[in-house]
């Protein structure tokens, strides 16, 4: 129970999507501005990482604790968040409650994720670099010389 409460801001890392001058985020919104980005994150009582969330409510990434010095590699499985009204959940082993964010816009790539009802605990959230789902391979340089045999041409 006790290592359990400890992954409450990591939950808060995983729940997070973005903020514009303090818009609630919806659901939907959240998971557009997040899904498969790279964020680094800073929680009111000192705890900080970056990860990774993903659309299917996996996530992965770093996280090291207020009032340490270790840094631990954090992963969670697929459907651990989940969209519930307006806001992101989570489930997660260990804990009686399925633990609910509320999110908002702060700027062009960052955002806050409190705890429903609590803002007062929260993380601030902000992307890194670019998302990268596909990448162009260069073009193919041709020297204008064919290599290779070609068989006799047939006449009709």
């Amino acid at each position: 129970m006790k290592n359990a409460f400890r992954l409450l801001p990591v939950l808060l890392m995983l729940a997070a999507a973005p903020a514009g001058a303090q818009q609630v985020m919806t659901a939907d919104m959240a998971k557009d501005f997040v899904a498969g980005k790279l964020f680094s994150f800073r929680c009111f009582e000192g705890t900080h990482g970056r990860g990774h969330i993903f659309a299917d409510g996996s996530a992965s990434g770093q996280i090291r604790f207020a009032g340490t010095s270790q840094v631990r590699s954090l992963r969670v499985p697929e459907g651990t968040l989940y969209v519930a009204g307006a806001q992101i959940c989570a489930t997660l082993r260990g804990l009686p409650f399925d633990p609910c964010f509320t999110l908002w816009r702060t700027g062009a790539k960052s955002f806050r994720g409190a705890f429903a009802h609590m803002k007062y605990m929260y993380c601030d959230f902000t992307r890194e670099g670019r998302t990268l789902l596909a990448r162009r391979r260069a073009p193919t340089q041709h020297t204008g010389t064919v290599t290779g045999t070609i068989g006799p041409v047939v006449s009709p």
